[in-house]
């Protein structure tokens, strides 16, 4: 009976050592100081657009939550915003291409007329 109350003190006394210990009761500093939010560390490049290798590249920090909504609103708004750009000027060049498709066409259709022929 002795030996159990030893044993159940004992295991009291690393309780409350293990306790003291992650708060930290023995500092004179007080609790653990606040830390600073993540940020992200590698944001799109605003210079330049965006290549295939800053997606790749690009990873958000974790915040409580998940992941902080501003990081990821801000990349997914300039994303949305360079496909848009990107195809608007596809859908441009291929009106363009078109166009010259259907004028080489209407020139190749035309027969060719010697200098002293008339229409």
């Amino acid at each position: 009976m002795v030996m159990f109350l030893f044993l159940v003190i004992a295991l009291a006394v690393v309780v409350a050592a293990v306790t003291l210990a992650v708060v930290g009761g023995g500092e004179s500093d007080g609790p653990l100081p606040e830390a600073a939010p993540e940020r992200l560390q590698d944001p799109l490049p605003p210079d330049r657009p965006v290549h295939r290798g800053d997606i790749d590249s690009l990873r958000f920090p974790l915040a409580a939550r998940g992941y902080r909504m501003a990081d990821v609103d801000d990349a997914l708004g300039r994303l949305g915003a360079e496909l848009a750009e990107r195809d608007a000027r596809i859908a441009d060049l291929e009106s363009a291409l078109a166009g010259a498709q259907a004028a080489a066409h209407v020139s190749m259709e035309k027969p060719a007329q010697g200098p002293g022929e008339q229409q």
